[in-house]
């Protein structure tokens, strides 16, 4: 029996399997196709995705395909600024807010690190056509193959019409937002200006135009029915449509795809020992770039639970999975509906309307808007006000050796302490860090051998903003809780003890240590 069965293997299926894989536990990846894909699907992502892409150890490789996005912009059809959004070259995460890229690139890359790692193994050509979940695990039938795969636990990152999500009877709650759009894809073969991330929001025909790095780029088109697709998709009109924008000599049409941007929210994302991921759990429209985003997001979040759980703590800690994550998904879905309704405006007087009114708001605005997305729902934290927040990375220096902080100092479990005026966490509640398998470290204003500079202020700024003594934050970076004073910090660990510790498990470890 394997530790996780894996159905779908795109990006969030890919992360899932690297993560667990790297976590020493047994995988099997089920993919229907019998390779990958090989065609771009998403073209966006953050830099708290970027970080769990260092995380996966693929990161550094991925630069040279990328391009780095600093703005975001929304214009009407006469071509006059109605909205625009400001990405930083390094965001609050140590990497750029905001990357174009070519998904196939991407999916090689991850690709190669699964098929790496000696406890993983991947089967392409399985479509899964039955699925069982019981007390002691799921076996999941494969078409053509009478022999059941059996695991302890399932995650289905099995894309929006997830067979896996209907075998188990979930139902969707749908926003309402279905619009659908012509996606053209464009390999570049020569030298084009073409803007890389902006929508049209002109009535008469919205337009999205967005790179997928440096040797690709996308329009889309949206269309008045999924009906004149077929008429709409011949090369010369497609090409007709691009000519404002990009000369025929100098690209090369490589994908031409209709798709409805949808709204839906799975109402559980658990059956038993099977967890629904990525586009299987929710669907979101794509003009906020999060959607493989929160898919990996979603990875995240169920690796490092399942790896707790699969080492013995009680099963029921995956049920802050959802609980988690779904507040914010529902959240960015929202403001992806806000915005996709500015882009699709199709009657001229309320699109003259939408931008008096937006030109007006930018104004007196003055500046660019920035993109925040909220913190975790209730789970796996405590009470703190930075509870559920995404701790913030920066760049350290530690025993001559400076970068980033998850590069030099390490991930998982981290509980950084301020060390600044010379405190530091006493013996017994270091020890008991210790066997939860979190990592202690301390801030100092000064080179030690005990602790580490922050060498572009993160820390302390994060410290000083927050008037905090410690600060606890878990394998997906999101902060489980903090200490006002040091004394505190037994209580705060308790808080990870009682979820993540297997039942059996003595607690001598503790017993001496009270908050």
């Amino acid at each position: 029996m394997y530790d996780v069965a894996v159905i779908g293997y795109g990006p969030v299926g890919m992360v899932t399997a690297a993560l667990l894989g790297q976590a020493g536990h047994d995988v099997v990846v089920l993919e229907r196709y019998p390779t990958l894909y090989n065609l771009p699907r998403a073209a966006i992502f953050d830099d708290e995705t970027m970080r769990t892409f260092d995380r996966v150890g693929i990161a550094r490789d991925l630069l040279p395909t990328l391009h780095v996005q600093r703005n975001y912009e929304w214009r009407n059809g006469a071509g006059e600024l109605l909205i625009e959004h400001d990405f930083a070259a390094v965001g609050r995460q140590g990497w750029a807010e905001w990357y174009m890229m070519y998904q196939p690139e991407l999916e090689d890359a991850l690709d190669h690190v699964v098929r790496g790692l000696g406890s993983v193994e991947v089967r392409m050509d399985s479509r899964v056509v039955a699925l069982d979940s019981t007390h002691e695990g799921v076996d999941i039938r494969v078409d053509g193959d009478g022999t059941p795969v059996s695991a302890r636990y399932a995650v289905a990152c099995d894309g929006g019409n997830s067979f896996t999500r209907g075998r188990l009877g979930i139902g969707q709650d749908d926003y309402g937002f279905s619009e659908p759009w012509m996606v053209c894809d464009f390999r570049l073969t020569g030298p084009a200006e073409v803007p890389k991330a902006r929508q049209v929001c002109d009535p008469g025909q919205p337009v999205s135009i967005i790179s997928l790095g440096p040797r690709h780029h996308r329009f889309s088109f949206m269309l008045d029915s999924e009906e004149s697709f077929p008429v709409e998709r011949d090369p010369d009109r497609v090409w007709a449509r691009v000519a404002a924008y990009l000369d025929r000599s100098r690209a090369e049409l490589i994908r031409v795809a209709t798709y409805t941007f949808r709204s839906l929210v799975a109402d559980r994302w658990r059956g038993g020992r099977v967890l629904l991921a990525g586009d299987a759990a929710h669907q979101m429209p794509p003009f906020l770039g999060q959607g493989m985003c929160s898919g990996i997001r979603d990875a995240q979040n169920l690796a490092f639970k399942l790896d707790a759980v699969l080492r013995g703590a009680d099963d029921a800690l995956l049920d802050t999975y959802q609980s988690e994550r779904e507040p914010h998904v529902r959240a960015v879905i929202v403001k992806g509906i806000e915005l996709g309704r500015v882009q699709t405006t199709r009657d001229p007087v309320a699109a003259a309307e939408r931008d008096a009114r937006l030109i007006a708001q930018r104004e007196a605005d003055g500046r660019p808007e920035k993109m925040r997305f909220p913190g975790l729902g209730p789970g796996l934290r405590d009470d703190s006000p930075q509870a559920g927040q995404l701790m913030p990375q920066g760049r350290v220096e530690s025993h001559g050796v400076e970068g980033l902080f998850d590069d030099v100092l390490g991930r998982g479990f981290v509980l950084l302490v301020d060390g600044r005026d010379g405190a530091s966490l006493d013996a017994p509640s270091t020890e008991f860090a210790a066997g939860l398998g979190v990592a202690v470290h301390h801030l100092t204003d000064r080179p030690t051998t005990e602790g580490f500079t922050d060498t572009d202020g993160v820390y302390g700024r994060w410290f000083d903003e927050t008037g905090r003594a410690a600060v606890l934050w878990r394998p997906d970076f999101y902060v489980l809780g903090t200490a006002g004073v040091l004394p505190d910090v037994p209580a705060l660990l308790k808080t990870l003890a009682s979820a993540i510790e297997p039942a059996h498990t003595p607690a001598t470890a503790r017993e001496g240590i009270r908050p």
